[in-house]
């Protein structure tokens, strides 16, 4: 049948001529062509995002409290203003991806409020990417750096508005929740953190291996007998601690790094850079391990490569170095890249990011514990520091 059906179609026509054939099938491939287009326009519009509840019930009702549903100019963005190219191969692209979201209503994916919430900042984040490798292209139909008054603009938001046009930032870095509603950035990096801790709990070092602590940890120069030994110092997230030895539930670790003439209770990781690796009692400094020593051109400072060898508990401890940092740069990304355009960790000297960070430690929601992580992180990725690995 299906050969049959295959001869037919390419056989010469003896009953209508040439002209005819081409003037039907114009007729057809117009009708078709506009036919196409016609559908493209219809499921475009607002009415039809809106006419599955999933969108009607939670995002519509979130952008109609928003300056882009309602305002002094009345000029309204509708929702393919912002999520559908205008038009060519970007435009066609984007209506083949949305089958996804077809085939998601059906399996009811986010059929209901809970459920919405919980994919919230999935969804959102493959938004903002998007919005971010196209440089925001939709936001530009309507708005440009070129058209913008400065002088008309808030002070802060033009300082803001003219950085970004200089250093070549795009709409999504700062706006970011501007249609919607923001989605829970810390229930990403904290999913993060709690597979990381499960993953701890089941945790079996063995010599020769590099661990991480999950978060500061209590390090003894003897194996304790009791829970209550004092400490004789911490050591930071993630720094690097080679095991040397392990017995039950302790685990003895070998930790390297720099130590400054005259600040010999801290052990840095890099020579010359405030990354820091532990924090040691006084009476513990005479343990740490002294090898060759130099003069920092720069800043005339000594600086001693140094060991030490420790004993922690077999508790909050990684062996995955990447997990980390990928924990690291969510909690960059969400605490951080928030209000304003988010630097990649390279813009800054590590010991820049200090500053920079400490400048706005009182606005991230962080703790303690994952304001010290992230500052490792950035400090780690920073344009002076070498990838992990390579020659020192």
């Amino acid at each position: 049948m299906i050969g049959r059906i295959w001869k037919a179609f390419w056989r010469p026509s003896t009953k209508w001529g040439l002209g005819v054939l081409l003037v039907t099938g114009g007729i057809a491939g117009a009708v078709g062509w506009n036919g196409f287009h016609y559908v493209v326009e219809k499921t475009t519009t607002t009415e039809f995002c809106i006419s599955c509840h999933s969108m009607r019930d939670n995002n519509y009702e979130e952008y109609k409290t928003t300056i882009h549903y309602q305002n002094p100019s009345g000029v309204r963005a509708e929702c393919a203003d912002c999520h559908v190219p205008k038009s060519g191969w970007k435009l066609y692209r984007a209506k083949l991806l949305a089958a996804r979201d077809l085939w998601g209503e059906i399996r009811g994916t986010i059929d209901t409020r809970e459920k919405f919430e919980a994919h919230r900042l999935e969804m959102a984040e493959t938004v903002w990417a998007d919005m971010k490798a196209n440089d925001s292209a939709t936001c530009r139909t309507c708005h440009s750096f070129e058209a913008m008054d400065f002088a008309h603009q808030r002070p802060e938001a033009s300082k803001q508005m003219q950085q970004a046009m200089n250093e070549g930032g795009t709409c999504i870095d700062c706006h970011k929740g501007i249609a919607h509603k923001m989605p829970d950035m810390a229930s990403g990096y904290r999913a993060l953190f709690s597979k990381l801790e499960t993953a701890s709990q089941s945790l079996k070092p063995r010599k020769g291996e590099t661990l991480y602590p999950l978060r500061t940890i209590e390090a003894y120069l003897e194996k304790p007998s009791g829970e209550k030994a004092k400490a004789d110092g911490r050591l930071l997230a993630a720094t690097p601690m080679q095991v040397v030895d392990v017995t039950g539930d302790w685990v003895q670790v070998a930790v390297k790094g720099w130590q400054q003439e005259g600040a010999e209770r801290v052990i840095y990781e890099k020579q010359g850079k405030r990354i820091f690796n532990a924090a040691l009692a006084p009476a513990a400094t005479g343990s740490v391990v002294p090898g060759a020593s130099m003069v920092d051109p720069d800043t005339e400072q000594t600086w001693t490569d140094v060991s030490l060898t420790a004993w922690v508990r077999n508790r909050d401890l990684t062996g995955d170095q990447e997990a980390l940092w990928q924990y690291g740069k969510q909690m960059y990304n969400g605490a951080c890249g928030m209000c304003h355009v988010l630097p990649h960790p390279e813009h800054f000297l590590a010991n820049q990011w200090i500053g920079t960070l400490n400048a706005m430690k009182s606005r991230a929601p962080l703790d303690d514990e994952q304001f010290r992580l992230v500052q490792r992180y950035v400090q780690m990725h920073a344009k002076d520091v070498e990838p992990e690995g390579a020659a020192e």
